[in-house]
């Protein structure tokens, strides 16, 4: 099943002049719709949810070709996921339509730091249920280019700027200095929690430590424990 993601990478790709290589990628045959090796494929338990909030992913160039993208996994589960590539020259007209679509509230996810005080939000304007419902921009990128997509995107000035306090991050599939630096899909599940989306929230948060568990045993040519803690977590999310 296709998704907002999935079809970012699919023209990303018609547009390479080579292939991309993700480094460390294994050579075996991977399925196309969970990206893990076929024996370690997840998509038989994959859920699906409709939620009050909505997602806009903003990807750097090559998020959508790397298998430890997390914002796919964010579009595997929740309906109403919105992907854009990100240029600093230019923006995509579709982008601009939902930002400006009266249905949405959009809410750039971003440390507080790094924005004047008078955008930033600690909660949100409106309840679950009333007015716009939310819409969180969030800008998968790594650290410094989240950075720099912050600075240097005229369209996302004029909007509230959401910051979020977490928890240490539980990624486990690309390594950042700072244990509070989540990856994307972890930014999401806590904002779909503010939303009032708490089990979309937790059925993200599983779908991620089931995937980087099978991820990380597919590179070791271990076998998939279905009983584990992780899948566990994923039934109970579900239920």
């Amino acid at each position: 099943m296709s998704h907002a993601v999935s079809e970012l990478r699919a023209a990303r790709l018609a547009r390479s002049a080579k292939p991309f290589l993700a480094r460390g990628g294994s050579r075996r045959p991977h399925c196309p719709a969970c990206r893990l090796v076929t024996s370690h494929c997840q998509c038989a338990l994959r859920p699906q949810v409709h939620t009050h909030a909505g997602i806009c992913l903003l990807m750097h160039d090559t998020e959508p070709l790397k298998p430890s993208n997390t914002g796919w996994l964010i579009a595997d589960l929740v309906v109403d996921t919105h992907a854009f590539g990100w240029a600093r020259t230019e923006v995509d007209p579709a982008l601009l339509a939902l930002l400006a679509d009266p249905q949405w509230q959009p809410y750039v996810v971003f440390p507080g730091e790094y924005a004047p005080p008078e955008r930033v939000l600690q909660t949100l304007h409106e309840a679950a249920g009333a007015g716009p419902r939310p819409l969180f921009v969030l800008l998968d990128a790594t650290w410094p280019e989240a950075r720099k997509m912050f600075r240097k995107s005229p369209y996302l000035e004029r909007l509230p700027v959401l910051s979020l306090e977490g928890d240490v991050s539980r990624y486990r599939l690309r390594r950042s200095r700072r244990g509070e630096h989540l990856c994307t899909a972890e930014v999401a599940a806590l904002c779909l929690d503010k939303a009032g989306d708490a089990q979309a929230g937790a059925l993200l948060q599983a779908w991620l430590d089931v995937y980087s568990e099978r991820y990380l045993l597919a590179k070791n040519q271990r076998p998939v424990d279905p009983d584990s803690a992780a899948h566990r977590q994923l039934a109970a999310a579900q239920a």
